[in-house]
């Protein structure tokens, strides 16, 4: 019986630190971003220690690798504080269907454009579909221009896709125009 684990499963650190570190020939660069030399990884190791600092590979795959001598710790804070904030500012763009039809009224269709328009300003994509039921299809042109009319109404849009037909459904896009 496997056990049962609570919450997200953290990804391994592969970070190459201190004795992690593989053998081989390693260029040191300190704190300062001076370059020390080449050093074989026991001579590296001993650097670190009597600096009191952790030696860290910055590029495993170059020849000889790059190591650097800092505070592992402070590091990994720094970083992970870095993808917090690039979290924290990317905003994720949601698709809103807006549904027409051939013969909506006035009132409907300004409701309905009210509503689009507050999906655009909030930084989303509205999707417009106008859905043709029966012998409507017979008349597809009043159709491409409500959804024509309804998508150059929305201020601060693009138009990303032109309404095209699709069967009997007819779908334009529009996104929030770029700052």
């Amino acid at each position: 019986m496997k056990p049962q684990t609570k919450g997200p499963t953290r990804p391994a650190n592969t970070d190459l630190v201190n004795e992690l570190i593989p053998n081989g020939q390693f260029l040191v660069i300190d704190e300062n971003g001076t370059k020390l030399g080449t050093f074989d990884r026991n001579q590296a190791l001993a650097i670190a220690n009597d600096r009191g600092v952790d030696i860290f590979v910055v590029s495993a795959d170059a020849k000889p690798m790059v190591a650097k001598l800092l505070d592992y710790s402070k590091y990994r804070f720094d970083q992970q504080k870095k993808l917090k904030e690039m979290r924290k500012n990317q905003h994720i763009v949601k698709i809103k269907e807006i549904k027409l039809s051939p013969t909506i009224d006035k009132h409907d269709f300004d409701t309905k454009l009210k509503a689009a328009q507050k999906f655009i300003n909030g930084g989303d994509k509205v999707k417009v579909t106008l859905r043709f039921r029966g012998r409507m299809i017979t008349h597809s042109d009043l159709g491409m221009q409500q959804v024509v009319k309804f998508m150059n109404a929305l201020e601060g849009g693009v138009v990303e896709a032109q309404p095209k037909l699709e069967g009997n459904t007819l779908i334009g896009v529009v996104a929030p125009a770029k700052n």
